[in-house]
């Protein structure tokens, strides 16, 4: 027992704490399985990874202020039908965000978008990538305070540090002039840096009104599109499901890459 003790303590030392509270249930099963060593070392230590991996997920899921768990498998696809499931899948493989791309999520309200995007966020996290989920109006309101408090430029490394960036909510409320500038100061700071995922009730050319300036509009927008993945999603909304009859399937499917 005291060598039993010294180990586990020296387990703990090591930061290996897994293992040490493991470690006597561990050799009780490689003595009754008849294990060598090494196999006892290997399952000790996938142990030890495990925790880890759990904890660190743990972790990257509260930094992301994610507003509720969903994933892809939950998102049921029958009922948008016209949404391209294959390339949803091919993209929930995060390879879009090692090349710095976007995606934009389209549609009117209900189809689907916040779920998609937050299933994209869980994804990403289980991935090892760090993600901050935010919407649109939260994001200016807090800029803005930052802005009006000459931290701005501290500030705004919420929103340029993560991997992947996920603004809900893009074209609900319409931007004033300052909110607009440093919508677009996120977007230009992120620009082949980093990826970004938006969800948004409004065409493209709906958004020099959001912004209120076509011109900024533009350049928000041909910075967003360079690199782009869109998903339109025109199908039923999930809240009024069971409540009115379906309309004819849409097109919903990914538009193209910019």
């Amino acid at each position: 027992m005291k060598v039993l003790a010294e180990a586990r303590a020296l387990l703990e030392e090591l930061g290996l704490e897994q293992a040490s509270t493991i470690l006597e249930d561990a050799l009780q099963t490689s003595r009754l399985e008849k294990r060598d060593y090494l196999t006892f070392l290997l399952d000790l230590l996938h142990h030890e990874r495990r925790e880890r991996q759990q904890r660190n997920v743990e972790v990257r899921t509260k930094l992301a202020h994610l507003p509720y768990r969903k994933t892809l498998e939950e998102f049921d696809f029958t009922f948008q039908p016209g949404l391209d499931e294959r390339m949803v899948r091919e993209l929930s493989t995060m390879g879009f965000v090692a090349r710095q791309e976007n995606i934009l999520l389209l549609g009117p309200p209900g189809v689907g978008k916040s779920h998609l995007a937050v299933a994209f966020g869980v994804e990403a996290i289980r991935q090892g990538l760090s993600v901050y989920f935010v919407s649109l109006t939260q994001m200016m309101n807090d800029l803005r305070k930052a802005y009006e408090e000459n931290r701005l430029e501290r500030r705004m490394r919420v929103y340029l540090r993560p991997k992947l960036l996920i603004v809900d909510e893009v074209g609900y409320m319409p931007l004033d002039p300052v909110a607009a500038n440093l919508f677009f100061h996120v977007v230009s700071a992120r620009y082949e840096r980093g990826s970004m995922m938006m969800t948004s009730n409004k065409s493209f050319g709906e958004w020099g009104e959001l912004l209120g300036d076509r011109v900024l509009a533009t350049a928000v927008l041909d910075r967003l599109l360079h690199h782009a993945h869109i998903l339109n999603i025109r199908g039923n909304s999930y809240r009024m499901r069971g409540k009115l009859p379906l309309s004819p399937s849409a097109d919903g499917q990914r538009v193209g890459q910019f």
